[in-house]
């Protein structure tokens, strides 16, 4: 599952999947803003076939959280 949402990610922040930092969370990518959040949340629940609520995707900001919440 990480490396799924790995690959999700990497297509909706513009990255390649080698250049994630360590921790990857809203904080450590510079193009995680608002618009593509909502794209990232979309492409999760598209890939996980999951819809996702308003509190959690406010908490989806990790890829740690996204795994927990998803895990759901």
């Amino acid at each position: 599952m990480e490396d799924e949402i790995k690959m999700i990610m990497a297509r909706v922040f513009e990255m390649k999947i080698e250049d994630f930092p360590a921790e990857i969370n809203q904080s450590t990518i510079d193009n995680w803003d608002s618009l593509r959040h909502l794209n990232l949340i979309i492409e999760l629940e598209e890939a996980f076939d999951k819809s996702f609520e308003p509190e959690e995707i406010g908490e989806m900001t990790s890829i740690e959280k996204i795994m927990e919440i998803i895990k759901k």
